[in-house]
């Protein structure tokens, strides 16, 4: 069996080092990974793959940077040769990037099994071009590996066949777990007692100068108090230069974007995390670090319902108050949700090649003129999978 692994951003890198490594326990699976250069920052690609202790992908497309429609139309006209050459038996996306719904409309069009790992995941707002990203990848995916209840639910909501639906706990707790001693050993010397981590790259958050600037001197603010460390996203920083000394305060640390395991140590030790990404609202919630989320929604609501998120949308206030309670000691207390357990790629392992197992099985009883569809004097005797498969994949609307 031939899997492709198509990865092209920060986040799918961590999703899919646990992944590859529970499929070589599989002799009969032959794996290849496809990167799209999505992400091209030096310590947002090739370092992570070191740190991961992954090998360097097979291909590289090098698409780099560019509109939310020139990115994706550039994966899709690159990767589908590369899928044309290796004629995979299965693909798998990761996330909700650009790159991983580009990949799975071409292996749609090509007839090629595509499986989306990180399936089901909602924000509810189609302002968000992640989410048209989720949404789309899983209506054509033949396989989707889900990280929590409610990515059942949204699927099933959206009329995903249920055979198709697997939910396997969470990959890139896997690769959290698995890293966590090794980031405790990159801690600055020079690192504050306590402190704030933020993150920022969202557009909604990063592409307006004035509500960027109005965010920051709260961090401003708050950095006479405790340190606040921002490592910059390559987004980010263009904008940082706009702004320019409207944002002066020692205590405010503009940082270099930071490898994988050197922010995870940091995000273990921080008095709290501000942040818009989805990733780390799921790490902090697995390490127990007090997170606050801008955005209005999150696709993540179990970091929310069971972990440590407190979503403060746009509201500055909000922000302070949360930022003071967890100063004073009055954070939420979170605990992990089920299945994040170090062990998700494991189970998605299982679920593959015992598919493929099965699949084989009845190949060869075909083979041997057992028919799965038997038709007994012209009457058709559906399978059980014909009795789970929907008549109508339209995508479904929902509120």
């Amino acid at each position: 069996m031939k899997i492709c692994h198509i990865v092209g951003a920060r986040p799918n890198y961590m999703k899919v080092a646990p992944v590859l490594r529970a499929l070589r326990a599989y002799p009969d699976v032959n794996q290849f990974v496809v990167h799209t250069g999505q992400h091209y920052d030096f310590n947002m690609s090739e370092v992570f793959f070191r740190q991961l202790e992954m090998a360097p992908p097979d291909v590289n497309l090098q698409v780099g940077s560019g509109t939310q429609a020139h990115q994706t139309a550039q994966v899709m006209i690159r990767v589908d040769p590369v899928l044309c050459e290796y004629k995979p038996d299965l693909v798998l996306v990761y996330g909700d990037v650009n790159s991983t719904l580009a990949a799975a409309l071409v292996c749609a069009k090509r007839g090629i099994p595509v499986g989306h790992v990180e399936a089901g995941l909602r924000a509810f707002d189609r302002s968000m071009p992640e989410e048209i990203n989720r949404v789309l990848t899983d209506q054509v995916a033949d396989e989707l590996f889900t990280p929590s209840e409610d990515g059942d639910v949204n699927l099933l909501r959206e009329g995903i066949c249920p055979t198709k639906i697997h939910r396997i706990g969470n990959v890139m707790i896997d690769t959290l777990v698995r890293m966590l001693p090794a980031a405790r050993h990159t801690l600055p010397r020079d690192l504050p007692e306590k402190f704030v981590l933020l993150t920022l790259h969202r557009p909604s958050n990063v592409d307006h100068q004035e509500w960027l600037a109005e965010m920051l001197s709260v961090f401003a603010d708050v950095a006479t108090d405790i340190p606040v460390l921002f490592p910059v996203h390559p987004r980010t920083r263009g904008q940082l230069e706009r702004i320019g000394n409207r944002i002066g305060n020692a205590g405010l640390r503009i940082l270099e974007p930071l490898p994988y395991l050197e922010f995870l140590a940091l995000e273990e030790r921080a008095t709290a995390v501000v942040t818009d990404s989805g990733g780390i609202q799921e790490e902090t919630t697995y390490l127990g670090t007090p997170c606050l989320t801008v955005r209005d929604s999150t696709e993540r609501p179990v970091t929310v319902s069971l972990g440590t998120n407190v979503l403060v949308g746009r509201n500055l206030l909000k922000l302070r108050n949360e930022l003071r309670r967890i100063l004073n000691g009055e954070q939420t207390r979170g605990k992990v949700p089920p299945l994040w357990d170090g062990h998700a790629a494991l189970r998605l392992g299982e679920i593959i090649c015992g598919k493929a197992s099965a699949d084989a099985s009845e190949s060869r009883q075909n083979s041997q003129g057992r028919a799965s569809n038997v038709h007994v004097r012209g009457t058709y005797i559906p399978t059980d999978r014909d009795l789970h498969e929907p008549r109508d994949n339209s995508i479904l609307t929902y509120d």
